[in-house]
């Protein structure tokens, strides 16, 4: 299917929504950015210049979309991480919406030469 690695939907206290104190939720970030990196190297993810975000939540709810990229900072930056990639070379992003999907995940494919 290319250079796609589907990611686990981020945890509820990732959102910005939530109300949890930062320092609170560090363990979590932490978690989500390692699994987020390990599920790259393990698809053999490739640099690429173009990010697309497809986020096929758990539920029928109505979230934003710019809330749910802020959930999965912490997982982008272990994408980046685990690729050996600085997400500042990342030119663009693209984030759509995909259908529910039990337990939710998250699609992130890259696209493009780096300049």
């Amino acid at each position: 299917m290319g250079n796609i690695v589907r990611l686990p939907w981020p945890p509820r206290q990732l959102s910005p929504n939530a109300r949890c104190d930062r320092r609170a939720i560090s363990g979590v970030r932490k978690e989500y950015r390692s699994v987020c990196g390990w599920e790259a190297k393990a698809a053999k993810l490739e640099p690429g210049s173009h990010v697309v975000v497809k986020f096929c939540p758990p539920d029928a709810r109505r979230r934003d979309v710019d809330n749910m990229l802020a959930s999965i900072k912490s997982g982008l930056d272990g994408v980046a991480s685990a690729i050996g990639q600085d997400d500042s070379e990342w030119q663009s992003h693209t984030l759509t919406r995909g259908p529910v999907e039990k337990g939710g995940a998250v699609y992130i494919e890259l696209r493009g030469e780096i300049s």
